[in-house]
């Protein structure tokens, strides 16, 4: 009887022993499906992980993707645009508001051989600005010696005298003095120096039947007064 009571009784042990395995198997297993289900799937893998930061794959984005970076001569034009300051004489005009490095120079003199007509200047900002100067043309056709029959302008500051420390500034005052003081001694139009150098008022009144539209030099002038 009591062999018999003790082999009960080990089998008792070997049931609850084998029952708590099978519960810690089902734990483990259990466990494991926790795990899977919350490790990502392929299809998750392949989308892009937002992070805090507010960016695509944890790095923060600054800019829109696929934005055009801009050039050196982009970021200085906006901040020399933002001290332009060419009083009532002169003004600019931005033909399109998403290109800083293209705009028009109005000039009007309010003494001299051509007051009280308006010029117009388109300026070009090269991708090297301030490095490069700013390229200028005249748009208006001006009987001038510092200004050719193509619109090509010679001041010394966008040649030889640039500097990265000028701005734009500099180029519309320099315009604006040309027309104040008129330099026959470095000139693109060499017929109007000659006659400014020999003959003053001869040029004032080569100047005047240009502004109304006449024909200087073998040249036919578009009529601004």
């Amino acid at each position: 009887m009591l062999r018999l009571k003790k082999k009960k009784e080990k089998k008792k042990t070997d049931a609850a022993t084998t029952g708590k395995a099978t519960e810690s198997g089902n734990e483990t297993t259990s466990t494991a499906s926790s795990s899977t289900s919350n490790s990502p799937t392929p299809m998750d893998t392949d989308k892009p992980q937002v992070s805090l930061l507010g960016g695509i794959g944890g790095k923060k984005v600054n800019k829109v993707e696929g934005q055009k970076k801009r050039t050196p001569g982009e970021i200085r034009i906006q901040k020399d645009i933002a001290e332009l300051d060419g009083g009532s004489v002169a003004n600019i005009t931005f033909p399109s508001a998403n290109c800083l490095t293209t705009f028009k120079c109005h000039v009007t003199p309010d003494s001299g051989y051509w007051t009280n007509c308006t010029y117009t200047f388109t300026f070009t900002i090269p991708a090297l600005y301030p490095h490069e100067p700013p390229k200028v043309h005249c748009e208006t056709q001006l009987y001038h010696p510092n200004v050719n029959t193509q619109g090509n302008v010679c001041l010394n500051i966008l040649r030889e005298d640039w500097k990265p420390v000028l701005d734009i500034n500099a180029v519309i005052y320099g315009l604006i003095y040309l027309f104040y003081e008129p330099n026959p001694g470095d000139p693109l139009n060499q017929e109007a120096a000659k006659t400014l150098r020999e003959n003053k008022t001869q040029f004032q009144r080569n100047v005047e039947k240009s502004l109304r539209g006449g024909m200087v030099d073998g040249v036919q002038y578009t009529k601004l007064k």
